[in-house]
């Protein structure tokens, strides 16, 4: 079988030291905003656009950026983490993965107002670092790790 991979761009947004995060009904887990990028996008732009479509904000990005630059190249942001997800398997081997650009935002307001056809304001939650340890048993673990990672970077 031959593994299907797409590029995608998350961000644990955080404001007053919590993380939105929401119940994704296609894949039944919880997560924080985030989606394809599309083809003539870059990744910070298309996690800041990602933001903007689920929780109708714009948010500062904690991201590095290289000092690099000639006339043919250009330093971007840098995501926090960048991760390999498995997102569907058949008999054991992996048919679908994300390639997942994971960044840091920071939020001026724990407002949700979602755009056109994405989930309600009652779908998302806000967890402090507390919440986030004490819902491990609807929470994965490595949505918790990097929730717990992001709010206390944007708090420094």
């Amino acid at each position: 079988m031959e593994t299907t991979r797409h590029f995608v761009a998350t961000v644990y947004v955080v404001s007053d030291g919590a993380v939105a995060l929401h119940d994704h009904d296609k894949l039944d887990m919880w997560l924080p905003p985030g989606g394809h990028i599309d083809r003539d996008e870059l990744p910070h732009v298309a996690a800041r656009r990602e933001v903007r479509e689920e929780i109708g904000q714009d948010v500062d990005l904690l991201a590095p950026e290289g000092d690099l630059s000639s006339p043919t190249v250009e330093s971007i942001p840098e995501p926090q983490h960048f991760l390999l997800e498995d997102i569907n398997t058949c008999d054991g081997e992996v048919g679908h993965q994300h390639i997942d650009f994971v960044f840091y935002g920071r939020a001026e307001s724990q407002e949700i107002d979602p755009g056109p056809g994405e989930a309600p304001p009652e779908a998302w939650e806000w967890f402090s670092p507390a919440e986030l340890r004490d819902s491990r048993d609807r929470l994965e673990p490595d949505v918790v790790e990097i929730g717990q990672r992001a709010i206390e970077a944007v708090s420094e």
